[in-house]
């Protein structure tokens, strides 16, 4: 990524979230962390972030309940859920609520790196791809307007 990714961390567990922004910050990464789902949805209105980790578990609501609340403010931020919960019921729901990935913990910090750096260079690829299709959609009726507009003009000027 040509900027730096900010990401944030939502995790009610102190340890949890200065062990996982730590290592992130030393990856290179601008890390935030928040404790609930209340200032996740504030710092993500404020701050645009590339990615969220999201406790499934968190005082003021479920994890699903914010995928679906930052969705709507920020939807093309990767949101990825982490659980102490490992239960296939809720892999199933985080991803049918908008998460792009899932991870148990306790997290094992290499595998967090890679699946964060695999989240953030999908979503690069993502954006690249639409800026070429809004280009090439730009070009094409740039030209079928530059068409219509001599078609439209009167001969010999």
């Amino acid at each position: 990524m040509s900027e730096t990714a900010r990401i944030l961390v939502i995790d009610d567990d102190e340890s949890v979230r200065k062990t996982i922004a730590k290592s992130l910050e030393k990856a290179g990464y601008r890390v935030d962390t928040v404790e609930n789902g209340a200032e996740a949805i504030e710092k993500s209105q404020a701050t645009r972030y590339n990615l969220a980790l999201i406790d499934i578990r968190l005082p003021d609501m479920e994890g699903t309940k914010l995928l679906a609340a930052m969705r709507d403010t920020t939807p093309k931020m990767v949101k990825i859920i982490l659980t102490g919960y490992p239960a296939m019921e809720n892999a199933i729901e985080a991803v049918n609520k908008g998460a792009d990935s899932y991870i148990t913990k306790p997290v094992k910090i290499d595998d967090l790196l890679k699946l964060v750096k695999m989240q953030l260079a999908k979503q690069q690829e993502e954006m690249k791809y639409s800026e070429d299709r809004v280009a090439a959609y730009v070009g094409t009726r740039f030209r079928e307007l530059e068409a219509k507009e001599k078609q439209s003009s009167p001969k010999g000027t």
